[in-house]
Order: C-alpha cells, then structure tokens, then sequence
C-alpha cells in the first residue's frame, strides 16, 4: 500500500524541497513519483508569480468603469479574452441576452421643514483621478421600483426581518411612510422586500458611519473607510432563483440566435414596486438629524454623534424619485480553457465575475486579475509541453452584480455536461483585499485547502499561508467556514451539486461597492507592493493542480460525516432551545454508517493510486458525483431553484450560509410536523445515497 502522506529521503534537486515541505504536504491520490513531480511542478509555478504581472492586469481591468452591458464592460470581455489566448488557452465567450436595469435618475429632497436636495453621487478627489471619470454614475439600486413618494420617515436599523418585526411590536406603522436604513446585516434585496410587505411605500439605504465610516478609522481619501460622499450601489433582486429574471431555470440564449427561448414578461416577475435608492450617511444625517420621535433601542443607534429615533413628525418630509429604465441588454461569459492531457472530460473549474458597479479595483477585479496572472504562469508550462493531466477552465463571469446573472445563466446552459464532468469550482470574486489568507468550503475540498496553504510563502508573514492563518486564528488547523450567498460558487454549489470553494487573501474594504473602489485606492491602501494577488494565485495554482494530476481526485470524504454531525447538533439545540420537539436519532445512525464506510472507502482508496487507467478513471467518475446525493428535485420549500440539501443561501438575509437548509427552515419557521418529518426523510435518503456511494469506491 502507497502511504498518502509523502515522507520521502532524497538527493539532489529535489533534496532541499523535501526538507522544507515534508513536515507539511499531505498529497492524497499521488504516488510517490508522481508527488515527488507535484511538489515540483508547485514550486516552479510559485516562482513564475510575480506581484509586477498582477498589478498589470489590476491596471489594465479597471482604467474605466465597466459595469455589464456596457461598451467599457466589452473593453474588459475583448482584455481578458486577449490575455487568455496568448497564453494557450481555448477561449470560448458564451452570450446571451437578459433583462437588466439601468441607472436612470434618482432624486432625494428633504421637502420640509426645508426644501434641501440631498446628493448622490460621490465628490471627486485630487488624490485619485480615477474618482472624476465622466462615466461614473450617481447612487443607484438595480431593479428598485420607479415611482415619485413624498412622505414621512421610519428608521428601520438595517432593514433585517427581525428590525421590522421590533417595529410592530413598538407599535411603529410604517404603512404609507418611507423606510431609512442602513447598510449592513442582511442583503439590501430583502431590506426593499421587508420594507415594501411592511407598507412602505420607498426605502432610503445609507452608509451610516458605525459600519465602515468614520467611527472606525480615516476616512477616503486618507484612509480606506467611507466618507460622508460614500455611497454603497447594488442590485436588489430577491427572486426565488438566480440568473436572468425572464429566463428561469433555462439559459438566456440571444435573441437574434437560432435556438428559440421562452421569456416571462416583466409584470409577471415578482420585481419590487417601491422606489429604493442610496445614499452616503452625509445626505442621511439631514434627516435623520431632524427626526424626534421615541428613541430608538440601544443596540439600533448608529455612529452619527446625536441620539437616533424611530420617527419623524408629520412636518418632516422627504420626496424620493426613481426613474429606471430596464431592458434585454448582452452580456458574455468569457471561459478560458486548458485540456487535461489524460482526463480532458474531467474539470476543474476557477472563476470570478468582471462586470463592476464602478471601477471595481476590489470588486470584482481583485480575483480576475489574479485569475488572469495565474492563466500567464500556466500558460508558461503550456508553452513547453507541459499540461495538467484534467482541464482546468477559468470563467470570467458577466452581470454578477445583478444578482449573479452569467454565471447562473451558464450553469443553467451547461448543466447536464458540467454535473458529468465537474470536479470543482473555486470562486475568487474579490479574493485579494489584504494580508489575511482564508476559505469557505464544501466538506470534501477543506483538507486540501489547507494543504496547498503550506505551501505557499505568505508575502509579509515569515511563513506559509497556512502558519499566517494559524497564528491569526490562534488555532493549530484554522477553520473553513461554509459557503453562503453572494457571489458565483451559489449556481455552482446549491443548484448543480459541484464541489465549491471561495478562498481568498483579504481585508476589510469599506468602500465596497462605491466610485472610490479604483486603482489607486487599491495602491495606496489595500496593497502597494502588489504581492497578495500573486501569492493568491499561487494558492490557486497549488490547490487546481493537485486535484488535477493526481492519480486518484483527494477529496475529503471523511469531512462529509464530521461536517453533517456537527450541523445535526446545532439544529437539536436550536429546536431545544426554542421548545420544538425533533428526534434526530434516525440521521445520526446514518451519520454514523456513513462515517464507518467512509473509513473502509479511504483504505480501499489509498491502495489504488496505481491502478490501470480505466480502474482510475472510473473511480474517479464516482468520485466526481458525491455531491450530487444532495441534489433534490423538489428543492427547498423557499425555492425549487435550491436544490441542495446540504447547502443554501439564507433565505431571510441572502448572504449568510444555512446547512441542511430543508431542516433547517422547517424548524426555524415552525412549519408543520408532517413536512419536518418530510425534511428528515429528505436528508436521510441523501445520507444513504452519499454512503452508498462511497461504499462503491
């Protein structure tokens, strides 16, 4: 039997490799040889990283703001295509045709007790020549209602299901009123969604300065936190699927091309009617300033320096216009492809998104120049011979700040072909934002996160990744966290079933999604060496490679039982502590059998590294649909387009992760005994398959 655990006396050129990485790489699925050619081939390709490669692309990607349908976003798709190709790779740009707002205009006027217009666009500044380019537009929420509402105002602390329901109870009627909140705690969608079933008839999102302004450090352009001119844009759509709002489970195939597709009409999409909009907390202290009603709960005042309170009196008015236009507009996948040389029809998958609400130096272009600099390295190896045993695609995904629009239109499109030969998908949206390298994973990419993390020198640590996350973390094996929403690994993860990650080397950017997001903020306070995108792709570029040549695909299997055990516990305590009474001893015997065959499975599994090439492959052909036991066709109860039942987005706040999320709703929401009965059955059968599976390894 070959050892997983390469621990190897040598000579000669690969004697100082050893000595250094030994105590570290766990190469799963390699034989000696062949790891000994991994471990290599990692340093080789660390070394062709270089921070001046990043900074260019970083350059080049934001010159100009390219939000998705643009002729500057073309710009971006014509770049990456270019740099791509050069490289080797087959790039192929998938189009399609997809219902998307524009930014309209948009007027706030405090009416009275005095007339004032309230500004939102952000002021330029000397210091950053990128804040005054003309194509930058005013403060806008993609997919808000139009309309033209004056009335008095409620604040709603940030707008959360819990804020609005801490307004009933203090017997605050927000019917006919428009709502101000701020930024932060849930996703702006569903602050317009509570706001709008409230009785609102507008919401008025801000930055207030407690969350990522003044209150915690120098503000733009002296620091990296929001001034009062800061404003946050983003999409509002909160739909019970992802993608092209007309387009539902099918890909948005362009108009003018030769396959046929069906579209919903607009008015029968459920859009928001109310007008939303935002603005910096500098136009928001003009009303808040001025509201005198109750104060508001300890925990809701923000960091402006005067006592909040919940209302305004009927003399404080303030008008909100929306006038936004929507319409079918192009946007394009850009997928760079490399062909594994023994398994082409097995993929691993990268991506980050390009489309920006501005220049987008942190978001999204952080993660595609880095994308495109690891694309470079990979490309050297190309140039003399050598190619990854499976191909390994990147995708630059489109209108991802729409509510993650080309990469669900994609997975949608490719859906039979991806579920078949997808082994991974690793997202990078936003993924260089400072020193502090981290992950969310899916159970059976978790180990080998943290083993290409060893790897790999941290760019101002005197370390590896991995012992810079340690020490930050205080602990001996840092956590993984797990996906939630937000990004591109959603259509991927929780409607395909394909093993995903977001990893990432980052920081705190408070000026998220703001015209000050440029190149030069990014210089001069996120990274001035421009040495965390390339450490990043190294990251990368370890963990994509040793999924793709090693003999047998080393997921993590034995993290399945661990994982699933511990979400099962934090559900039994939850429903004790909120008197519902659940018998989970069925799904921990699963676990249990579950966890037994797993242990037998990775025996069997270590033995096979040298098995024919047709054994291999079709091992790992089963290994590749593990994930796909949680796939359900019925969905979750929230929306049939979720169809994982071990992961989804929260369906109440939009970014944050739930685990068994079938279970996990129907206790959370009460829901009858005989559908909680149902959602353990549900997770149960999973349970079985996933084990059947693994005993067939």
């Amino acid at each position: 039997m070959k050892s997983s655990f390469i621990r190897i006396a040598v000579s000669g050129v690969f004697a100082t490799l050893i000595c250094t990485i030994s105590a570290y790489a766990q190469l799963t699925g390699y034989t000696t040889e062949s790891a000994l050619k991994q471990l290599q081939f990692e340093q080789d390709l660390i070394r062709l990283h270089l921070p001046d490669t990043y900074r260019n692309h970083l350059y080049e990607l934001t010159k100009r703001p390219n939000i998705a349908g643009t002729p500057e976003n073309e710009e971006v798709i014509r770049y990456m295509k270019e740099v791509m190709e050069r490289a080797g790779l087959d790039v192929r740009l998938y189009p399609y045709d997809v219902w998307l707002a524009e930014p309209g205009t948009v007027e706030i006027e405090l009416i009275s007790p005095e007339r004032i217009t309230l500004p939102n666009k952000e002021i330029p500044f000397y210091q950053d020549p990128y804040s005054s380019d003309p194509a930058l537009h005013h403060g806008w929420n993609a997919y808000s209602g139009s309309g033209d509402v004056t009335a008095s105002v409620v604040y709603a602390n940030f707008g959360r299901r819990e804020d609005f329901q801490k307004l009933r109870e203090m017997g605050i009627d927000i019917t006919g009123k428009i709502v101000l909140a701020r930024y932060g705690g849930n996703f702006r969608g569903y602050k317009a969604k509570f706001a709008e079933e409230a009785g609102a008839v507008g919401l008025i999102i801000y930055t207030d300065p407690a969350n990522g302004g003044f209150v915690n450090g120098p503000v733009y352009p002296d620091g990296i936190f929001s001034n009062e001119h800061a404003i946050q844009r983003g999409s509002l759509l909160t739909l019970d699927y992802f993608g092209d709002p007309l387009t539902p489970f099918e890909p948005a195939l362009p108009l003018d091309g030769d396959t046929p597709v069906a579209r919903l009409l607009p008015s029968d999409v459920a859009f928001h009617n109310i007008p939303v909009a935002p603005i910096g907390y500098g136009a928001a202290e003009r009303i808040l300033s001025k509201m005198d009603g109750a104060p508001v709960p300890e925990d809701w005042q923000g960091g402006l320096p005067f006592p909040y309170h919940l209302t305004g009196s009927e003399q404080l008015q303030v008008r909100l216009a929306v006038d936004q236009p929507h319409g079918f507009k192009r946007i394009t996948n850009v997928i760079g492809f490399l062909e594994g040389s023994e398994f082409p029809d097995e993929w691993i998958i990268l991506g980050s998104h390009f489309d920006a609400w501005g220049h987008g130096a942190t978001d999204p272009n952080s993660g595609t120049a880095m994308l495109l600099t690891l694309t470079e390295s990979l490309g050297t190896f190309l140039a003399d011979g050598i190619r990854p045993k499976r191909s390994i695609l990147v995708g630059h995904w489109d209108a991802e700040e729409y509510m993650l629009i080309g990469s669900s239109e994609w997975v949608e499109h490719l859906r039979k072909e991806l579920m078949a030969k997808s082994i991974m998908y690793i997202n990078a949206d936003m993924s260089v934002t400072g020193p502090n390298f981290g992950a969310s994973s899916s159970p059976s990419l978790k180990s080998q996160i943290l083993e290409a993390a060893k790897v790999v020198p941290h760019p101002i640590f005197d370390g590896s990744l991995y012992e810079q996350w340690s020490e930050r973390l205080k602990s001996v094996t840092p956590s993984i966290g797990n996906l939630g929403g937000g990004s591109d690994h959603v259509p991927f993860y929780m409607h395909a079933g394909i093993p995903s990650a977001g990893v990432s080397i980052s920081g705190w950017v408070p000026i998220y999604h703001t015209n000050y997001d440029t190149f030069s903020m990014y210089e001069r306070f996120v990274d001035s060496t421009f040495a965390y995108g390339s450490t990043l792709a190294s990251a990368y570029g370890v963990l994509a490679t040793r999924f793709a040549n090693a003999e047998i695909l080393p997921y993590d299997l034995s993290q399945y039982a661990s994982d699933i055990c511990t979400h099962l516990n934090n559900l039994s305590i939850y429903a004790l502590e909120n008197d519902r009474d659940v018998n989970f001893d069925a799904l921990f015997a699963k676990i249990d059998r579950l966890e037994e065959r797993t242990e037998m499975a990775i025996v069997r599994l270590n033995e096979k590294t040298e098995a024919t090439y047709l054994e291999r492959k079709d091992i790992n052909a089963k290994l590749i649909q593990l994930e796909r036991a949680f796939l359900h066709d019925e969905g979750m109860q929230y929306g049939t387009w979720l169809r994982s039942l071990y992961a989804s987005v929260d369906p109440f706040s939009g970014y944050a992760s739930w685990m068994l999320p079938g279970l996990q709703y129907s206790i959370h929401e009460e829901i009858e005994d005989e559908k909680l009965t149902y959602e353990i059955q549900r997770l149960g059968d999973a349970i079985d398959t996933l084990t059947n599976q693994i005993d067939a390894l």
